[in-house]
């Protein structure tokens, strides 16, 4: 029954996409388009980008998480238009060229975390809302090289902890929460989500609204995936790998991310690389922040390189 179990989250998604029309309108997919989706998912933002290709399209969906690309091959695997990869979105041009893709129309980045990794077991502690090892990395096959959360957690300075959940969490009491955890540490060893999200909680108490360990979780995530890292390097090679007119399409969750992505566009636009096609952020209407809590924070911008 486990394994029969296993089987059915691998072929079933709880995803639902963010500002999915938003994100098909400012694309402006064409029948014929390559599109290059580098947070394939849940396969959601796929599925609809797919009705507007033609047969002569192409949808290249990477990911770093093979449980993830295994789902939507499930899904959506007999679509002869449809091609995967596994990797991190980093690494993008080294993926299309390995895809044998020579041309490149559009790419999409939703670089919030799938629904599918915090509500289906995924056996990496994304989540305080189950009981899971502390590893919290998007690694495919991890190593004992491989940074996970349970290294940071357990081996970084108190310094250092305060510092990562104040400034990639924007948690206020970071350094109460820093010293909780090195506290704890030093009796034993804090080894799955649940612990972590207790200490947390332990000293920073709830007070209505989200969970307090929320930010601290999202921060120790963004550090051990090094997230603004791998987004500062994709936007670097994004304008070598679009064609003339493509388009890149961003949605970001975080005021760092937003950022890192409005400053690259504006520059990019200043140097007379492409036009902006949001010259503000399109966020959710109250509707779908109502119906899909987890867009709330969401911000979509769009960039369109030069003819």
């Amino acid at each position: 029954m486990e394994n029969q179990s296993k089987k059915n989250q691998q072929a079933t998604t709880v995803h639902i996409p963010v500002l999915l029309q938003n994100v098909i309108t400012v694309l402006a997919i064409k029948p014929t388009d390559t599109v290059v989706d580098g947070t394939l998912g849940g396969g959601g933002h796929a599925t609809h980008i797919l009705e507007k290709l033609g047969p002569d399209g192409t949808y290249l969906g990477i990911d770093a998480d093979d449980t993830a690309l295994t789902r939507v091959r499930k899904l959506l695997g007999r679509d002869k238009r449809m091609h995967f990869a596994l990797g991190n979105f980093r690494t993008m041009d080294t993926l299309i060229q390995e895809g044998g893709f020579t041309e490149v129309n559009k790419i999409l980045l939703d670089l919030g975390l799938s629904s599918d990794q915090l509500e289906i077991r995924s056996g990496r502690g994304f989540s305080f809302m189950v009981d899971e090892p502390l590893k919290m990395t998007f690694a495919h096959a991890p190593d004992k090289s491989t940074l996970t959360a349970w290294h940071v957690v357990n081996e970084w300075s108190e310094e250092s902890l305060a510092d990562i959940i104040f400034g990639f969490g924007e948690e206020k009491k970071s350094r109460r929460i820093a010293r909780a955890i090195v506290e704890a540490r030093q009796i034993e060893s804090i080894d799955t989500s649940t612990e972590l999200a207790t200490i947390v909680e332990q000293a920073v108490p709830r007070k209505g609204g989200a969970h307090p360990a929320t930010r601290t979780f999202q921060a120790i995530r963004i550090a051990v995936n090094d997230e603004l890292g791998a987004l500062e390097e994709v936007l670097g090679k994004s304008l070598k790998i679009l064609a003339p007119g493509g388009r890149i399409a961003i949605i970001s969750f975080h005021s760092l991310e937003d950022r890192i992505v409005k400053r690259t566009f504006i520059e990019w636009e200043k140097e007379g690389l492409g036009l902006r096609i949001t010259k503000r952020p399109i966020v959710p209407s109250r509707k779908e922040s109502i119906e899909n809590r987890r867009s709330r924070s969401a911000k979509l911008r769009c960039f369109m390189k030069a003819e």
